[in-house]
């Protein structure tokens, strides 16, 4: 039947991302497919996220990125692929291309990205070495014929959100907010909940196929300087905005340890170069998610906020 849901293996499932992406697979149809390690961990918390799996009726299948022939066995049983491994993992999704490639059903990949856009931005280092991997990764789909999707979510509102935004703070301001640049440059911050979400509706989708899905949700578009107004509004607080010029923010990256300067030098292509919304979709590339799935009630950073009160 035509209207038949892909079956959806997910790779990296119990990871940060992962859990959402298997979450929202399983609530919108799909035959879920979890690739595990172990299916009886002795740790009591990942004993409980899969019980939580198989209850929503996902089947979990034991396997490991660096176990070629399990590895070939779950991509044989799944239609989409879809990988959520971490940053030390990106390098060998090498393993997952060869298994799609020797498998021959998967009629769609997604890497793991969910960042920033890796083949346009202007991020500078450490920043560019660390994504140069999630680069070759695209390169290597591509080279294979693998037809693929790209999600590009900006910031997880679960990192950015806490600090109101602030790159390096632990929480909400109390007296003063740092703020990159001059705060005026837009980004985008998206529930991680909403993150599976679009993904998952982008699966089965012939708009979303070989191109970068860019999740920007409208509501959740705002300047640094946007989201501490919101802030202060929901609070009743003012707070004193120390903006940091840029030349500042580059010598910040240069002199800051791992992984201070990671995350300082993303803070700076989406604070001060506003990489994440400074630029028009090319449709013979890329499509919004807002606009193919304009019906999903996503979690606006408003009411993300609410849950810091």
């Amino acid at each position: 039947m035509a209207s038949e849901k892909s079956k959806i293996l997910v790779v990296g499932a119990t990871g940060y991302l992962g859990r959402h992406v298997v979450a929202a697979s399983a609530r919108l149809g799909h035959p879920t497919l979890a690739l595990v390690r172990d299916t009886a961990p002795s740790d009591p918390a990942k004993a409980a996220l899969l019980r939580s799996f198989q209850d929503a009726g996902v089947t979990l299948l034991k396997g490991d990125l660096y176990d070629q022939a399990s590895l070939v066995s779950a991509v044989r049983a799944a239609d989409v692929v879809i990988s959520t491994l971490g940053s030390l993992q990106i390098a060998d999704q090498t393993r997952l291309i060869d298994a799609i490639k020797e498998a021959g059903n998967v009629k769609r990949f997604f890497p793991s990205e969910f960042g920033l856009d890796v083949d346009r931005t202007g991020i500078v280092e450490p920043g560019r070495t660390i994504l140069s991997g999630k680069v070759a990764i695209r390169r290597a789909v591509e080279a294979a014929g693998i037809p693929y999707t790209y999600v590009v979510a900006g910031y997880f509102a679960g990192y950015a959100l806490p600090s109101i935004g602030q790159v390096l703070a632990q929480g909400p301001p109390t007296d003063k907010a740092v703020v990159l640049g001059d705060g005026n440059a837009k980004a985008v911050y998206v529930e991680e909940g909403d993150i599976g979400t679009y993904t998952v509706l982008a699966a089965d989708d012939p708009r979303a196929e070989n191109k970068t899905l860019y999740v920007r949700p409208p509501a959740n578009t705002l300047s640094h300087n946007e989201l501490l107004a919101l802030w202060e509004r929901k609070t009743g607080r003012a707070f004193e905005r120390e903006y940091v010029p840029e030349e500042a923010v580059l010598k910040q990256i240069q002199e800051s340890p791992v992984p201070l300067n990671i995350i300082l030098a993303i803070g700076h292509a989406a604070y001060v170069r506003g990489e994440q919304t400074g630029f028009v979709v090319d449709p013979a590339k890329g499509a919004d998610a807002a606009e193919l799935y304009p019906d999903v009630k996503y979690t606006t950073v408003d009411e993300y906020l609410d849950r810091f009160l």
